[in-house]
């Protein structure tokens, strides 16, 4: 299994060695930015089929999530995903794991979930659970206990007053080859094996 240094050495790395990626589809538009934790949103993206399927820029997703307190309606949009370099992943991996993690890079994909029905969370979310990482079609590597306060992130279990409107950027890190092409961001909603959502990103620096 993979494991990191302290959380402040690999969310300062993350943040001072990460390539934006662009999502596919074109255009010079830049990517919306996340709204500040708690932030109502005004305007939202149509939602998507309840099938699954590739998305395109800026296109939302809408799905449900069995909380705690009851079953909420959620609205996902992938932001950006930031890739760490090959020595950088070296600095952080065990001296035992260091071979197996030549070549890998840390790809962390910057999620943002809008609360759009259902009952206010006070204890945290599952939101991102179904939230996976590909690399040129091939599932990525989960980097154990990799931060979710990285620079950007916000860290799901502090969320304590999470209403309808209100939008959290929750953040997920996979290892994937540092010479894939492309990244995907794949949702599933709940355990259904139906067709994922997926956003695809191609590479490129900022």
């Amino acid at each position: 299994m993979f494991v990191r240094t302290t959380r402040p050495a690999l969310a300062a790395a993350v943040a001072a060695l990460a390539l934006t990626l662009t999502a596919c589809g074109g255009g010079d538009t830049a990517a919306k930015s996340p709204a500040p934790a708690g932030e109502k949103v005004r305007d939202t993206p149509s939602p998507s089929p309840a099938s699954g399927g590739e998305m395109e820029k800026d296109e939302s997703a809408m799905g449900k999530v069995d909380e705690d307190p009851g079953t909420v309606t959620y609205d996902i949009l992938p932001m950006k995903v930031d890739v760490s370099t090959e020595a950088e992943v070296q600095k952080l991996v065990s001296p035992e794991d260091k071979g197996r993690a030549k070549g890998l890079v840390m790809a962390t994909a910057h999620v943002r979930y809008t609360h759009k029905g259902g009952p206010a969370l006070t204890d945290g979310s599952d939101a991102d659970d179904a939230t996976t990482i590909w690399a040129d079609g091939v599932r990525g590597t989960v980097f154990s206990f990799a931060p979710e306060d990285a620079p950007g992130c916000e860290d799901r279990y502090d969320v304590d007053d999470w209403k309808p409107r209100d939008s959290h950027v929750f953040c997920e890190t996979y290892l994937v080859p540092a010479t894939a092409k492309s990244i995907e961001v794949h949702w599933s909603e709940g355990e259904a094996d139906g067709e994922p959502y997926v956003w695809k990103f191609n590479a490129k620096s900022a």
